[in-house]
């Protein structure tokens, strides 16, 4: 894929809360994530977190810049040998990409899972970094000094609080 047709992201996988299979039974062990924007990556199965399980993996993957979403499932290997889906969850790119947010800024975010009937089920907990991203709409205003505005004649000292905001908010 060409650099400019996409951006590259680091995805860590962190941990899943109150995983069931199939509505009736709590996740017992082998739980595991697909990741997938153009591609897809899989971590390894927790073997003993149970409906809690904790994965800590760390995937760098390409994001078109055309996409909207990021895919999570989470699936268990069923006795049977086959894999139960869990629950899945889209991750809108302006999440963690929205144009405000300095370089290589680390975002932690949580999502309720949906089971394949659109049921809550779960949620799973990750992190995200645009790595490398240019960020212009930041900037041009993040870097500038800011200063205080006279408010009834009085003056602040020079101290600011606050943060930019465009104009047309």
């Amino acid at each position: 894929m060409e650099k400019n047709s996409s951006k590259t992201i680091e995805i860590t996988v962190i941990s899943g809360e109150d995983l069931w299979v199939n509505r009736r039974q709590r996740v017992k062990k082998n739980a595991f994530v697909i990741v997938q924007t153009d591609s897809s990556r899989a971590t390894k199965m927790d073997t003993d977190g149970g409906s809690y399980p904790v994965w800590n993996e760390k995937f760098v993957m390409e994001l078109p810049m055309h996409a909207r979403f990021i895919n999570v499932e989470v699936q268990c290997k069923a006795f049977s040998g086959g894999n139960n889906l869990i629950g899945t969850a889209r991750i809108p790119v302006s999440d963690f990409s929205g144009g405000y947010l300095p370089e290589n800024y680390l975002n932690f975010l949580s999502y309720r899972l949906r089971d394949g009937n659109g049921e809550k089920n779960g949620i799973i907990n990750l992190s995200v970094k645009v790595i490398g991203q240019e960020n212009t709409s930041c900037a041009a205003s993040c870097s500038r000094p800011w200063t205080a505005v006279p408010v009834d004649n009085k003056v602040s000292g020079g101290i600011v609080t606050g943060i930019p905001v465009p104009y047309g908010y």
